[in-house]
């Protein structure tokens, strides 16, 4: 704790630093600006993804990001390449993509294919998948990726919580030692609050139980934007 608050008060150092060299004049100073705070978003980023290591907390996020007229087709190749990589899974459901906007790909993993029950360790079988995943990702490296789990409605909801973190971490965890960089990772849980179907059926807390992946891009200008956990 007393490392993390020194590393943070180092950052907002170098924020002040960085920005209060920038002249009023210059055209480029909110995006300079920008690409230094995502700097800084991603480094206190890349450590809730790994083991606590010097090596994690090693500042290596994206400083740039993509111009804003090149975004879309950025996204659309990386969507394309996925989508050619897990297409035994999006034939056996196992995998869903969606486009949610120029800036966004989403990719919901089920449970089923993923972990046992009541468990959050990737299963064996579907590590290949994830492994075509990371290739895709280390490939296009301008992009932020939140894991984010969801859960059924079965069990307590504080269970149903804690288990949704140990996934989506599971997940995150993967693909950073599959070689995505871990300040591009961020994981968190919802437990049971966004269902995507009733609960009241097994087919609905089937598609219920899942691993989000949100792929978002890193735009020049409003680098800040991909940081930010997905709703």
């Amino acid at each position: 704790m007393r490392m993390q608050s020194k590393t943070l008060v180092s950052l907002g150092l170098i924020t002040v630093l960085t920005t209060g060299c920038l002249s009023e004049d210059d055209p480029n100073r909110r995006a300079k600006i920008g690409a230094v705070t995502g700097a800084i978003a991603g480094a206190v980023i890349g450590n809730n993804v790994g083991d606590g290591s010097a090596t994690n907390r090693v500042i290596g996020a994206i400083v740039g990001g993509l111009a804003g007229g090149a975004v879309g087709n950025y996204m659309d190749k990386q969507a394309r390449e996925l989508e050619m990589a897990l297409e035994d899974e999006l034939r056996a459901e196992y995998v869903t993509l969606e486009r949610l906007d120029r800036d966004t790909i989403k990719l919901s993993l089920s449970s089923e294919a993923s972990f046992d029950i009541d468990r959050s360790v990737v299963k064996p079988a579907f590590k290949p998948a994830l492994n075509r995943v990371a290739d895709v990702m280390r490939r296009y490296d301008q992009t932020i990726v939140h894991a984010v789990g969801h859960t059924d409605s079965t069990g307590s909801s504080a269970h149903n919580q804690a288990l949704s973190e140990r996934r989506a971490n599971a997940v995150a965890s993967y693909l950073r030692s599959s070689g995505v960089a871990g300040d591009r990772l961020y994981a968190s849980g919802r437990g049971e609050s966004e269902p995507r179907a009733s609960n009241s059926t097994a087919e609905g807390r089937k598609l219920n139980r899942r691993v989000e992946l949100f792929i978002n891009a890193v735009v020049q200008g409003r680098e800040n934007d991909a940081y930010q956990s997905p709703y």
